[in-house]
C-alpha cells in the first residue's frame, strides 16, 4: 500500500511508502536566462531527484539530508531546488528551504522538502599562473622593503631622545614594530616546506598575532586621533600609553591563545595542490577563525574610516576660515600629503581586499598586494615626515620664541 508523505503528518509504523530517486544531468534543466543574470554550475553536473509517492512533499518536521561529493577547492557552492516554470520547459533554481554545510570532502545539504536537488557553485575568478607568481614576487619583495624599512623606522626613531616623549610617535612606533614582525612572520610562515608540524602550528600562531597586533594599533592610532581632534580638551589620562599597550598586544594575546588551545593552525589551504602556483602558508586552517578575523578587520576600518572624514572635515573648516588667500594651494596638497599618510597610519589599505570581488577582481589584487606588502615603508615615509617637520619647526620655534607653544601644539597631534 502507498501512502502520500507530508511534513505535517506522520507515518504509521505499519504504513509502507515508495521513494524514487533519480541522479540526472543538468543539462537537463533548462535555467530561465532571463531572470538570472549571473552564471552559475553545477557540481559535477549532478541532480539528485527525490519524491515519495505521487504528491509534493514540503514543510518537514525533520529535514532531508543529501551528501554530495566536494570536487573543487574554491568558490561559493549554495544547496538548491528546481522550481520549474508552470506551462513552460524551463525555471530556476531556488535555496528557499535549503540550508548548505561545506565540509572538507562533502557538501552537505539539509532541505525541508523533496525535489531535485543539485549544488551551485558560484566559480571564484581564475587568476593565471602568471599572474600568481607576479604576485607572490611583489608580496615577497615588498615585505621585505617592508621589514627594512619598519626597522629603520625605529632605529630612527632611537636616535632621536626629543622624540621619545611624544606620545603620537609613540604609538606610531608600536605600530611601526607590530608591521615589521607581521611581514617578517608571513616571509618565514611563506617560505616554510616542512609539513604541517609544530614548527608550521607555532608560525601560523604568530603570524595570526601580528596581524592582529597591527590591526588593534591602527584602531587605537584612530582611537588617539579623536582625542586629539573631537575631544581635545580634557583628554589627559593617567597611564595612558601603558593601558594603551596592554590593549594593543594583550588583546592579540589573548585570542591566539584561545586559538592555539582550538587547534586552528597548520597549512593552509588545507591539502594544498603540488602545482606550486598557490601561494601556502602556515596560517589558520579552520574557515570559522578566518572569517572572525575579516569581521575584526571590518570593524576597525568602519571606525578609522569615520574617523579619517572627521579629520579632512576639521581640516577644510581651518582652511575656510584662514584669512590668508596666499599659498593655499600649497597648503590643499599639504592636506592631501596628511590624508594620504593618514590613511597607511589607520590601515585603510587593507580594504583594498573588497576590490579582489565583482568584475575587476585581478586589478584588485595587484592593487591589494601592492600598497598592503609596501604599507610598512609608507608608515616610514610618513615617520620621516613628521620628524623632519618637527626639526624644522624647533628651529624655527628657537628664532621666535613667541610661536614656540603654538607650534608644538600644531605638530604633536598626527
Amino acid at each position: 500500500m502507498r501512502r502520500s508523505v507530508s511534513g505535517k503528518r506522520r507515518l504509521r509504523t505499519d504504513v509502507s511508502v515508495s521513494v524514487s530517486v533519480l541522479v540526472l544531468n543538468s543539462s537537463i534543466f533548462k535555467v530561465n536566462s532571463v531572470q538570472t543574470s549571473v552564471q552559475r554550475k553545477v557540481l559535477s553536473d549532478s541532480v539528485i531527484g527525490l519524491w515519495v509517492g505521487t504528491q509534493e512533499v514540503h514543510d518537514l518536521t525533520e529535514p532531508v539530508q543529501l551528501k554530495f561529493k566536494n570536487t573543487i577547492d574554491t568558490g561559493e557552492r549554495t544547496c538548491v531546488f528546481w522550481q520549474g516554470e508552470q506551462g513552460r520547459n524551463t525555471g530556476n533554481w531556488s535555496d528557499h528551504g535549503c540550508n548548505t554545510t561545506v565540509e572538507r570532502n562533502h557538501v552537505v545539504c539539509n532541505c525541508s522538502h523533496l525535489s531535485f536537488f543539485a549544488v551551485l557553485v558560484n566559480p571564484a575568478p581564475e587568476v593565471k599562473p602568471k599572474d600568481i607568481l607576479r604576485l607572490r614576487y611583489i608580496s615577497y619583495t615588498g615585505s621585505a622593503l617592508s621589514v627594512a624599512f619598519t626597522a629603520i623606522s625605529i632605529l630612527v626613531f632611537m636616535s632621536q631622545r626629543k622624540m621619545k616623549s611624544e606620545q603620537s610617535l609613540l604609538i606610531h612606533m608600536q605600530l611601526t614594530g607590530s608591521l615589521m614582525f607581521l611581514h617578517l612572520s608571513f616571509l618565514f610562515s611563506a617560505s616554510w616546506y616542512g609539513g604541517d608540524g609544530g614548527v608550521c602550528l607555532s608560525l601560523g600562531l604568530i603570524l595570526h598575532w601580528f596581524l592582529l597586533a597591527t590591526f588593534t594599533w591602527t584602531a587605537i592610532e584612530g582611537f588617539h586621533l579623536y582625542l586629539l581632534l573631537v575631544r581635545v580638551f580634557n583628554i589627559y589620562i593617567k597611564r595612558y600609553l601603558l593601558k594603551l599597550s596592554l590593549v594593543g598586544w594583550g588583546v592579540p594575546t589573548v585570542i591566539v591563545t584561545v586559538c592555539g588551545a582550538s587547534g586552528v593552525y597548520g597549512r593552509y589551504p588545507p591539502g594544498a595542490n603540488s602545482t606550486g602556483l598557490s601561494t601556502e602558508l602556515c596560517w589558520i586552517k579552520t574557515p570559522s577563525v578566518g572569517y572572525a578575523v575579516v569581521g575584526y578587520l571590518a570593524v576597525v576600518l568602519l571606525c578609522n574610516t569615520s574617523m579619517l572624514g572627521v579629520t579632512f572635515v576639521k581640516m577644510r573648516k581651518l582652511r575656510m576660515q584662514d584669512p590668508l588667500q596666499q599659498g593655499r594651494k600649497k597648503r590643499v596638497w599639504k592636506d592631501w600629503f596628511t590624508v594620504l599618510g593618514l590613511s597607511f597610519v589607520l590601515g585603510l589599505p587593507w580594504g583594498l581586499s573588497l576590490f579582489t570581488y565583482g568584475p575587476l577582481p585581478l586589478p584588485g589584487l595587484y592593487l591589494f598586494t601592492v600598497f598592503n606588502s609596501l604599507q610598512g615603508v609608507f608608515v616610514f615615509l610618513w615617520i620621516l615626515s613628521i620628524i623632519c617637520k618637527n626639526r624644522s619647526e624647533q628651529k624655527y620655534s628657537s628664532k621666535d620664541p613667541s610661536t614656540m607653544k603654538e607650534n608644538v601644539n600644531s605638530t604633536s597631534q598626527f
